[in-house]
């Protein structure tokens, strides 16, 4: 029996693989790493058929080290340790210890992956972990840390077409039907920049078509699918084009059309915690300062969802999304953080004051740290001007408050503070 096509077209090297150019292309920092042969502990990041599994592949075509692979749905800290017992063992080459990939990473628990972080820390294995999700909520701080984070990429419509003709032009089962790409449009569409999925949509196509040669078209693609192109797809392209309709919908005040996108996911059997975890940076990113209890509900739906679960954890998502739709938006706080982000890359680590530095010693207080600090419950009003911001930085402005009751209020307060020492505008 033949592998799937997917399988067949598996590159074995960088020369033939599709897209991820900002990794993988001549001079990439990744292609870089792995032709050193001396690579460090990373996770790959990105949508379903992107290469996360053909870059891991890759390198163990090309690196001369132990190289083992778990499924973080089939594996568990017993797996783990075999692995890590087995890495021990093997004789270790000149570039290193053995390379543990793990694919859907955001599957393993705290325990899971706590066993990881010794034998990453030491060395006895580098470790390459594949996940669909932010890793920054599934992955446990200390792994992260002990991990380079690289962002794959949907393939464009270039990359996709190019990897179509390569399989009809290489592939000797395709070759022998004589396959044409007559019209790829629908192909492109219905794969959502997954290319293991293209070239199964290919594939079935061929399978089911009885001539020779094989002519692909749109509406044999169609047929041959048998569903709706605007079907949801929790585990490609659509499942991130129906959250940026969902979020966007929320930031232009529309409750409808938040609503009618929240539906979509729930009849699609999206992850209820990945609804409620993008409602709570929706209440910090768009609503913000403008309606600070958005925040509050968002957090407490999430906390209930969690609890109640599917079906009635709908309703609680329901209700902070209307009540985030309906709120008045402000994104100061996340203009302000952007900016002070911006400024602190430009002028690098400007010293403390030392007004503002702990003197737990008695040597630091001979050096002046904390001298001349006001304690600023000390004062009426519970404030005293000084300064907080680094020498050479005084005139840095990072928080504008925009035109909502909430922030109006807050912005008098400030002027009452500051007088006209500090703007806190745009001007």
């Amino acid at each position: 029996m033949a592998r799937p096509l997917a399988e067949r077209l598996r590159p074995n090297d960088f020369d033939g693989f599709v897209g991820q150019k900002h990794l993988v292309g001549e001079g990439a920092v990744l292609r870089r790493m792995i032709d050193s042969g001396r690579i460090l502990s990373f996770i790959l990041w990105g949508p379903p058929g992107t290469g996360k599994t053909t870059i891991a592949k890759i390198i163990a075509n090309k690196l001369n080290r132990p190289f083992y692979t778990l499924n973080a749905v089939s594996s568990g800290v017993k797996e783990v340790r075999e692995v890590i017992d087995k890495a021990k063992s093997s004789p270790l080459f000149s570039n290193g210890g053995a390379i543990l990939f793990i694919d859907e990473i955001h599957r393993f628990n705290k325990s899971q992956q706590d066993s990881l972080l010794s034998a990453v820390e030491t060395g006895i294995v580098t470790l390459i972990g594949a996940t669909t999700e932010n890793p920054s909520f599934e992955v446990i701080r200390p792994l992260l840390s002990r991990c380079q984070l690289y962002v794959l990429k949907s393939l464009e419509k270039e990359d996709l077409l190019s990897l179509l003709h390569h399989a009809v032009e290489t592939d000797e089962l395709l070759k022998s039907r004589g396959v044409q790409l007559q019209e790829t449009d629908a192909m492109l569409r219905y794969s959502g920049g997954d290319a293991r999925k293209l070239l199964n949509i290919l594939e079935l196509v061929v399978e089911a078509d009885p001539d020779s040669p094989v002519i692909v078209t749109d509406a044999k693609v169609v047929e041959r699918l048998q569903q709706n192109p605007a079907a949801y797809d929790k585990d490609g392209e659509m499942h991130y084009d129906i959250i940026s309709a969902f979020i966007k919908s929320i930031r232009g005040s529309d409750p409808d059309a938040a609503l009618y996108w929240l539906a979509r996911m729930i009849e699609g059997g999206e992850d209820p915690a990945f609804i409620a975890r993008r409602l709570i940076i929706s209440a910090s990113e768009d609503v913000g300062l403008a309606n600070p209890n958005a925040m509050l509900l968002a957090n407490a739906a999430f906390d209930a969802v969690m609890k109640i679960g599917w079906p009635e954890g709908r309703i609680p998502l329901a209700q902070a999304t209307i009540y985030l739709a309906t709120s008045p938006k402000s994104n100061s706080a996340y203009m302000g953080i952007n900016s002070a982000l911006e400024t602190v890359r430009a002028t690098g680590n400007l010293p403390v004051p030392l007004h503002l530095r702990n003197a737990p010693t008695k040597l630091m207080k001979d050096l002046g740290y904390s001298d001349g600090y006001k304690y600023a419950h000390d004062y009426k009003g519970n404030f005293v001007r000084q300064q907080f911001l680094p020498d050479g930085g005084e005139s840095f402005s990072f928080w504008i408050p925009q035109e909502n009751a909430s922030e109006a209020k807050i912005k008098k307060w400030m002027h009452e503070c500051w007088g006209d020492e500090r703007k806190f505008s745009a001007d």
